[in-house]
């Protein structure tokens, strides 16, 4: 059995192309510091990089001499899991503010490779979404204006009557 396809229902593939975005990327330490005026502003640690967006990563990703550059401390190590299925132990620093399309977060990040990598976890929080068709990152329609962060309301009264209420 032969299957023919209609030229009309063939699509055009293009391959899946990479989505980079411009992001900044700053120690909060030093952000911190300078907003209790314990250090000047100019002292803050900041650098840009063209990042590429993985919505398969659930972390951000920096390379070693970017940690460094930023005087990012290393807080422990976590295990990374590649897509060949091969673990290993890398560094995790302290807080790393990512800013991106003027939304900005506070993550930490695992620090391997060679290039800035920006994963689920940044993505959500600032409620931004990957175009593929045109290869970038946009705000979430439904909130232009601002990441929104869903949560559930949880009601004290209903769900703990057996707490006392302060």
């Amino acid at each position: 059995m032969s299957l023919t396809l209609e030229p009309s229902s063939i699509r055009e593939q293009k391959p899946m192309a990479e989505v980079r975005a411009k992001v900044r990327l700053t120690n909060a330490l030093d952000e911190s510091l300078s907003q209790l005026r314990q250090l000047p502003s100019e002292r803050v640690r900041r650098r840009e990089a063209s990042a590429l967006v993985d919505t398969g990563a659930v972390r951000t990703i920096v390379p070693r001499f970017i940690a460094e550059e930023l005087g990012l401390p290393i807080r422990g190590q976590r295990t990374a899991e590649y897509a060949d299925g091969r673990k290993e132990s890398v560094p995790v620093t302290g807080p790393l503010i990512v800013e991106v399309l003027g939304r900005d977060t506070v993550e930490e990040a695992l620090v391997l490779g060679d290039e800035v990598l920006i994963g689920q976890t940044v993505l959500e929080k600032l409620d931004l979404l990957v175009d593929c068709l045109n290869q970038r990152l946009v705000p979430n329609p439904a909130h232009p204006d601002q990441p929104v962060t869903k949560v559930k309301r949880v009601d004290r009264n209903r769900n703990h009557k057996h707490l006392p209420v302060p």
